[in-house]
């Protein structure tokens, strides 16, 4: 057997090596080979859709790019089907092999050792000039799958005067400064010679274009631009924080202007995300979006890979301006019919096809929502690792302090906001609600009712405030319900429970006490509808709306 025949025989053979390679590292997850043929055979459609029936395999001026290249999974997919549909324009394998590999398929690795690893799944070395690739008219090692090592440019950090060890002359230096593209951490990422930078080039430019002129020369125009971009990157917040970073990968891809583009991303953007506001209001308002198909159970499109949120991978068509489809993956399987929808209809993306005429039912009504009554962060003033004393002898002006670990008390005076709250009953609500389940089913936690003289750490937002206790409990059985719980689940896309997460919850009169049969009756919600969200929300136990109840009768 030839070596030009090697890659394609062994796609007969189990396991796929590149489905036995763990990811490196939270920003460096590779594609299953499974998903990425999902997308390709996406692509083929949408291809064949706007070509008159058209096969994309069977073309051999069609150019394909990988600008951020792991594992070399799709390029690696897309020269073997391009070697199966040319078969007929190159009969001789190894000329239709190599034609492939020099003038359709590109790649830009992220890390040395992806490129090497990309190199050795398309060219079968990691050498593409070498004597074992299948490639035969590189005079690069590279090939058409580069890499060079960029640095990261810093900006901004703060300005510290330090003495000169050896001259004691006073010197100017700035530290924990951030890169001006991708926002890394100086303080992570500076890291010598020896070690990645993760200073992507693709992202690390002013001039997409030039880059790619750059790289691949004046003439490249590319048809096609796929790939699993990296995630994220420590951005020098507190403990472990990071700033996602895949957006600056799309908006340069996109900025390219190829025909189609597909990419597999986390789904946090379509309702949330660190820095991600302008990307999801970009995204949404571009009628270009063709395809959406969401992954929103943890660890199905990924196994093993913990991406709060799910995942999801959309198609852009250049010459389209329409509703996106949008489909549901649960458990490898579709979940009903795909819907052609226009993603700007709200501010956040409802990814669940099922949930829009119910949200449309409830905002027809045109109700104030909760996000108003609701706090920001830190409602005090206070961290959560903030703890007061574990009783109020000896203290002045004492304040009951419900806090992360236990309750605790604390003098007025140490308040650093909102002093005035401490007076009215308050219901709190956890600041992050979620667990490592696959399914989340709560969303919200039950809340707390805390009384005149209290108040809270950042670990809680104050969800609303009221004059009595009646209001305070019938406000909390609200929030209890499964229909208010499933309203916040269409804009809660990680853990974290912002107020924002509140603002399709309509604020309705607090003058009884709102059963969800209630709730489903007052916006005319169907049976299928109530099975719907009565299958994404599970109830929380009945010890509040019990208590309720007993302080309504004693009334």
């Amino acid at each position: 057997m030839s070596i030009t025949q090697a890659p394609f025989a062994l796609r007969g053979h189990n396991p796929d090596v590149l489905t036995c390679i763990a990811n490196l590292s939270n920003d460096e997850v590779f594609t299953p080979p499974e998903l990425a043929n999902a997308m390709l055979d996406l692509l083929a459609q949408r291809w064949a859709d706007a070509h008159d029936g058209a096969d994309i395999w069977s073309d051999p001026n069609v150019t394909f790019l990988d600008p951020f290249t792991k594992s070399g999974v799709f390029l690696r997919e897309i020269t073997r089907r391009l070697t199966n549909g040319l078969a007929r324009v190159f009969p001789d394998r190894a000329e239709r092999v190599d034609h492939i590999l020099t003038r359709q398929v590109y790649g830009i690795g992220i890390t040395q050792l992806t490129a090497l690893l990309a190199r050795r799944s398309v060219y079968c070395s990691k050498y593409a000039n070498g004597p074992h690739s299948i490639a035969r008219s590189f005079d690069s090692e590279d090939g058409n799958i580069w890499f060079q090592r960029t640095e990261h440019t810093w900006t901004g950090g703060t300005r510290e005067y330090r003495a000169d060890p050896l001259t004691s002359d006073e010197k100017v230096v700035y530290t924990h400064r951030k890169c001006r593209y991708c926002g890394a951490s100086e303080d992570s990422y500076n890291r010598g010679d020896q070690l990645e930078t993760h200073a992507y080039a693709f992202i690390h430019t002013d001039d997409i274009n030039a880059r790619i002129r750059e790289l691949f020369g004046d003439t490249m125009q590319f048809d096609v631009i796929i790939g699993n971009p990296p995630y994220q990157l420590s951005d020098g917040g507190y403990g472990t924080s990071a700033a996602p970073i895949y957006q600056h990968f799309v908006e340069k891809a996109l900025g390219l202007d190829p025909r189609f583009a597909v990419f597999v991303t986390p789904s946090r953007w379509m309702a949330g995300g660190k820095g991600l506001d302008e990307y999801r209001k970009t995204m949404l308002a571009d009628h270009r979006m063709h395809d959406i198909v969401d992954y929103p159970k943890l660890y199905e499109a990924f196994p093993g890979v913990k991406i709060r949120g799910g995942v999801s991978y959309f198609l852009w068509d250049r010459d389209y301006d329409g509703p996106c489809t949008i489909q549901t993956m649960w458990d490898g399987q579709p979940v009903g019919e795909p819907v052609a929808r226009y993603l700007d209809a709200y501010d956040v993306l409802v990814r669940w096809n099922a949930a829009v005429p119910i949200l449309d039912k409830v905002r027809a009504k045109h109700e104030p929502t909760l996000d108003a009554r609701v706090s920001t962060g830190k409602p005090f003033g206070l961290r959560t690792f903030f703890h007061g004393k574990k009783t109020n002898r000896g203290i002045l002006n004492p304040v009951e302090l419900f806090g992360s670990r236990d309750v605790t008390w604390i003098d007025r005076s140490e308040l650093k906001a909102n002093d005035a709250w401490v007076d009215d009953w308050k219901v709190l609500m956890t600041a992050v609600q979620g667990t490592s389940a696959a399914v989340e089913t709560k969303f919200l936690s039950k809340p707390i009712i805390a009384g005149p003289g209290t108040a809270c750490t950042e670990t809680y937002l104050i969800a609303g405030k009221f004059d009595t206790e009646l209001a305070a409990k019938r406000y909390a059985m609200y929030l209890s319900s499964r229909f208010a719980r499933f309203l916040v689940s269409l804009r809660k896309s990680t853990q974290h429970a912002t107020r924002d997460v509140y603002a399709f919850v309509p604020d309705i009169p607090l003058d009884r006490d709102w059963t969800d049969q209630m709730l489903y009756q007052r916006y005319g919600l169907t049976d299928g509808e109530i099975e719907f969200i009565e299958s994404q929300v599970a109830p929380h136990d009945s010890t509040l709306f019990d208590d309720i109840e007993a302080d309504d009768a004693d009334e």
